[in-house]
């Protein structure tokens, strides 16, 4: 099913169904401005500089290949860039990423961290993926998720949080079919750090407030549109794996007025269905806010030699609609052509405060942890607090 007509006619809850393109950006909605998922089968670091086997191009965007260089030389990522006018949210399931920018902060962070930046009025930053590992693979799965900023904040000054995987709250269900688990209380569910998920249907909320009783969340930055309530701007990563049990995603808290899609991204194999109508293929799912829909495995039997089913993945982008004129050019997105002109004359008159760091496609010493340096300050997550050192924040040279 893939026409507008066809879907609604048999679930009210779904507006329209798209294919997902093979490779590049995701179709996105207001106030989203761009979404990609990328997911690269790194090998084993060539050397104790964190390379790659093979050096990029420049433009290695090759969606048939196992992994991408980007715009990297010999370590893939992106070396510096600048933007203005959005936000850049960077939610990781598997491998690091190194961050630095021109204000001065940085990080290495992944495996279910999220790292939320406000460009504003403008910030130069580099995202790198160091392998770190030699002995064995270093896979990297994550999503960039662009969120614009409406007029008034486009040329606010930058910020930087970093929320780590521990402090991001999950849901659980333990609901079967017959149940509703989307509002219900006195239901097992948990809005903490899951050890173990395994066979389980779960939502990681990277963003977005007082669903299955997630409490307020993490605070996006000041600035953000995410940080008013009213916007109802949520980031989900929904897995499921419970053939036995449903998962019941509840109306947005803001009605018909919030803009929600639903992507469908790995697995399934059409054996997923939502309220009752099978998804046969990766699709972006533009859905009704205020209803609830279900996420359902068809229990399709097969032999218990037969190896398991891989999850099924989605991500859930919502929130509502900022409703301003939106000009894109490269990495500024404005609300007008004249904007976009005093972008890159600022660019090229300030570099949007320089580069302080030793090398454009900025990595951090392999031996080091996760670590968010923000305002000169440096931290760690919870688990993992390492001992100060004069080299806290040493660069790989």
């Amino acid at each position: 099913m893939t026409s507008s007509s066809s879907s609604s006619a048999t679930n009210a809850a779904i507006l329209r169904m798209e294919p997902l393109p093979s490779s590049g950006p995701f179709p996105t909605m207001d106030p989203f401005l761009f979404c990609v998922y990328h997911k690269d089968m790194y090998p084993p670091a060539a050397n104790a500089e964190m390379e790659a086997p093979r050096r990029g191009n420049g433009m290695d965007f090759n969606p048939t290949a196992p992994y991408r260089m980007y715009h990297g030389d010999a370590i893939p990522g992106f070396p510096q860039h600048p933007h203005r006018g959005f936000e850049t949210i960077t939610a990781t399931m598997e491998g690091l990423i190194d961050h630095a920018d021109s204000v001065g902060n940085a990080g290495r962070y992944g495996a279910g961290d999220v790292q939320w930046m406000t460009a504003g009025g403008g910030v130069v930053h580099s995202e790198m993926f160091p392998l770190l590992r030699a002995d064995q693979p270093n896979p990297l799965r994550f999503f960039q998720i662009w969120l614009n900023l409406p007029s008034k904040s486009k040329m606010v000054d930058p910020s930087f949080a970093m929320f780590w995987a521990n402090d991001v709250p999950q849901y659980v269900s333990s609901k079967t079919t017959s149940e509703d688990d989307a509002t219900s209380s006195s239901t097992s569910t948990s809005t903490t750090k899951i050890t173990n998920k395994e066979k389980k249907n779960y939502v990681t909320l990277w963003a977005g407030r007082e669903y299955w009783n997630s409490g307020l969340n993490n605070s996006p930055p000041p600035d953000s549109w995410a940080a008013d309530p009213d916007n109802d701007v949520a980031i989900w990563h929904i897995v499921l794996q419970d053939k036995e049990g449903a998962l019941t995603i509840p109306p947005a808290h803001g009605g018909k007025e919030i803009n929600r899609c639903l992507f469908y991204v790995e697995g399934g194999n059409g054996a997923v269905t939502l309220n009752g109508t099978p998804l046969k293929q990766h699709s972006a799912i533009h859905l009704q806010a205020d209803q609830e829909v279900v996420l359902q495995l068809q229990n399709a039997s097969s032999s218990s030699s037969s190896p398991p089913s891989p999850p099924v993945e989605f991500l859930l982008l919502q929130g509502r609609p900022i409703a301003e004129p939106v000009v894109q050019h490269g990495p500024f997105v404005m609300n007008t052509q004249d904007e976009i002109m005093q972008a890159f004359s600022d660019y090229r008159a300030t570099q949007f405060g320089g580069w302080p760091w030793p090398r454009d496609d900025m990595v951090f010493d392999p031996t080091k942890g996760k670590f968010a340096l923000l305002n000169g300050q440096e931290t760690q997550p919870p688990k993992e607090k390492q001992e100060p050192s004069s080299t806290s924040c040493e660069a790989k040279e």
